[in-house]
C-alpha cells in the first residue's frame, strides 16, 4: 500500500470542514449504497459491524425528524439533501455467526452493559470511516449532537436495538471561503510517545 497523494489528503482531511450547507442537488441511492459499503469496511472487534444508518431525505422523513432538532440545527438540517441518523445496533450479536464465522464469540457479550458499550465503541469507529468515505466520494458532512435522540428514534427507527449516536447532514461539497479552519492542537498538546 502506498501513501495517498496530497490532493487526496487535502480532500479527506485538510480542506474538508463540517459543512452547514451543500450544493442544491440530490444524493442518489447508489452513492448512499457505496458510502455505506465503504463505512462498513472499517475495523471492529470480531468484525461485529454495529453501525446502522437511517438516511433521511424525503420530505416526509424530514418532517418526522424536525421535532427532534434543536433550534440551532433546524434550518440547516431541513435544507440538507440528506440527514443521516447514525446508530449503534446493540443487538449486533445476532449477526456474529454470519460476519465472524471463525468461532462463536457471542458469549463475550452476554452482559448487556458490555454488549452496549462494544456496540457504541465499534459503531463510532465505523462512523469515523463514514465521514472519511463521504469526503472521499466528494460529499460534505456536518455531524452534530444537537437533537433529541429519543424523539428521533421514536420517529425514524423501526428496530428497538438501534440506538442513535449522532446526526449528520450530508450533501455534495459546497466551497465556502468564509468557513476557515479553526485552530487545531499541536502534536505535544494532543499526543504522547511513551
Amino acid at each position: 500500500m502506498s501513501r495517498l497523494d496530497d490532493t487526496a489528503l487535502d480532500q479527506i482531511f485538510r480542506i474538508s470542514r463540517s459543512h452547514p450547507e451543500f450544493e442544491d442537488r440530490p444524493v442518489a441511492q447508489d452513492v448512499l449504497e457505496e458510502l455505506t459499503a465503504l463505512a462498513l469496511l472499517g475495523p471492529t472487534a470480531f468484525n461485529q459491524q454495529p453501525l446502522r444508518l437511517v438516511f433521511i431525505q424525503t420530505p416526509e422523513g424530514k418532517a418526522r425528524l424536525e421535532p427532534a432538532l434543536s433550534s440551532g440545527n433546524r434550518a440547516k438540517t431541513m435544507a440538507a439533501p440528506v440527514s443521516v441518523l447514525v446508530c449503534a445496533d446493540t443487538d449486533f450479536t445476532r449477526h456474529l455467526p454470519e460476519v465472524f464465522p471463525l468461532s462463536d464469540v457471542r458469549g463475550y457479550y452476554t452482559d448487556p452493559a458490555v454488549r452496549e458499550g462494544s456496540a457504541r465503541t465499534n459503531a463510532l469507529l465505523q462512523a469515523g470511516m463514514l465521514i472519511a468515505a463521504a469526503r472521499s466520494l466528494g460529499l460534505g458532512v456536518g455531524p452534530m449532537a444537537g437533537f433529541d435522540r429519543a424523539k428521533a428514534k421514536a420517529a425514524l427507527v423501526d428496530d428497538p436495538a438501534w440506538e442513535p449516536l449522532f446526526l449528520m447532514n450530508l450533501g455534495w461539497f459546497k466551497a465556502n471561503p468564509d468557513n476557515a479552519r479553526l485552530p487545531r492542537l499541536s502534536f505535544d498538546q494532543a499526543a504522547r510517545i511513551v
